[in-house]
């Protein structure tokens, strides 16, 4: 079971609210967000309420200042993040994965079967761009930089046939992809 505490302050300061799954508006129980705990399980955070806008994927450990998670997760300076509006836990997936990507939208254009992380699609497959998938098996982190850098969104089961249309997200294509594995 996951666990995630939200604090008002940054540094673990102000009021808290502690969450064990999705949490649609997190400002109905605090006025913002400016730091993270996550003691267990793994969790996708968005800037805007009902899982929209940009996501930052959080694992077990402590984030001080929201505004510098970006930094601190690997997106460089991809956006800085305000304060944590919702969040989604993401359940341990046991078993295969199993994800197609399409180079256009509506799932069309040439398509390659991943079954495990792929740092440049681009190197891999030669594919100029990535702009829909189709997820068989596991839950999936794409990013719209190689190796796993830049924005990123959490994908689960399902066909995803625009990026645009995943919450509110600003990414339009991706360049590479991460499997999430049961070590959160």
């Amino acid at each position: 079971m996951g666990r995630i505490i939200f604090y008002e302050e940054r540094n673990f300061q102000g009021r808290s609210f502690e969450s064990s799954g999705d949490s649609s508006d997190i400002h109905s129980h605090l006025s913002r967000c400016s730091s993270v705990r996550v003691d267990n399980g793994c969790f996708m955070v968005y800037d805007r309420p009902n899982f929209n806008g940009n996501q930052v994927f959080l694992r077990r450990g402590e984030y001080a200042d929201v505004q510098r998670i970006g930094s601190l997760t690997g997106m460089g300076g991809a956006f800085q993040m305000e304060s944590i509006r919702s969040c989604r836990m993401i359940p341990m997936h046991r078993g295969q994965f199993r994800v197609r990507v399409y180079e256009r939208e509506n799932l069309l254009g040439q398509m390659h079967e991943l079954m495990e992380d792929c740092e440049s699609l681009q190197e891999r497959f030669y594919m100029s761009d990535c702009q829909s998938c189709h997820v068989m098996d596991g839950h999936w982190l794409l990013f719209e930089q190689n190796n796993f850098r830049g924005r990123q969104m959490y994908v689960r089961p399902g066909e995803y046939r625009s990026f645009r249309d995943i919450g509110g997200s600003n990414v339009s294509r991706i360049s590479s992809l991460r499997r999430i594995m049961d070590n959160c």
